[in-house]
């Protein structure tokens, strides 16, 4: 039961983050008529060599992909990515049938792009931590991602360029110019906001309070820490320095502890894009 529990939580969050990416695609992306690189920017650019709508378009190329991923990427992101091929031209179809005449909400190709690029990557960096993707593009970024070891977001502004670039064909030198910023935009914002999810922060600290602070980072806040011995360099008197990685809101509790416990500690605080490592058994 709890099994068929979380399937349903998973793919219900996968349908959200599908949502999202389609209204980001049809409310701001299509209006403006801006490539930036994606496989519905493609679709955008053949739409002026094939009478198909954008949303047929986009169908065709994802199943293509699709099967690349399902023997590359693996069976769960697999299944998961076909269901968001599915669902997000689906969307877009309904969303064309709802608002058949829509036009942009702006009316500014540069504010519908920007608009558009925070609303796709925003649903895109969910589908990636669950482990699933919009399908196209995103494809071909896991799979660069996974065998050339390149951050998400920059597998994706490196696979989108040509797409980008391709919009000088049927587009004015604004649009291409557009296009390209786009592409490389949402490659920076998705790994920031990829990377926010899993936001870490590695503590260190010195201080006289060095007992009281340990038990508190294994007592109260349960997670790990090192403690190594250092030298001051004036005198080369010896200190214990306390190193632990917390997420945001233990790094809260932890730095109020301290600052109540002992104004006078040494902390140097530094930012963690990811930790890996098997969580302490909080019920021993």
């Amino acid at each position: 039961m709890k099994k068929s529990l979380d399937v349903i939580k998973e793919f219900g969050i996968i349908t959200i983050a599908s949502a999202i990416v389609a209204a980001s695609d049809f409310f701001f992306l299509v209006p403006s008529n801006v490539p930036v690189g994606s496989i519905i920017g493609l679709a955008i650019v053949l739409t002026n060599f094939i009478p198909l709508s954008v949303a047929s378009i986009n169908m065709i190329i994802n199943v293509a992909l699709l099967m690349v991923g399902f023997l590359l990427l693996g069976r769960e992101f697999g299944v998961k990515t076909i269901y968001t091929s599915i669902l997000i031209p689906g969307l877009i179809g309904v969303y064309e049938a709802i608002f058949p005449n829509y036009t942009s909400i702006m009316g500014d190709p540069f504010l519908d792009v920007i608009c558009s690029l925070f609303l796709l990557c925003f649903g895109q960096a969910i589908l990636f931590q669950r482990n699933a993707s919009s399908g196209g593009l995103d494809i071909v970024a896991k799979l660069m991602n996974k065998f050339l070891h390149m951050d998400l977001g920059r597998a994706m502004s490196t696979s989108g360029m040509l797409i980008a670039l391709s919009s000088m064909f049927v587009s004015d030198a604004k649009i291409v110019v557009l296009s390209v910023l786009g592409t490389y935009l949402s490659g920076v914002v998705l790994d920031y906001i990829i990377f926010g999810f899993d936001m870490k922060k590695r503590v260190c600290i010195i201080s006289k309070k060095q007992e009281e602070i340990r038990a508190y980072i294994l007592n109260e806040i349960q997670s790990g820490a090192t403690v190594y011995e250092v030298y001051g360099a004036y005198n080369m008197d010896v200190h214990k320095e306390i190193v632990t990685i917390v997420d945001k809101n233990e790094y809260a509790k932890l730095m109020s502890f301290i600052e109540k416990n002992d104004k006078e500690a040494f902390i140097t605080v530094y930012s963690v894009n990811k930790a890996i490592y098997r969580p302490k058994n909080k019920n021993l």
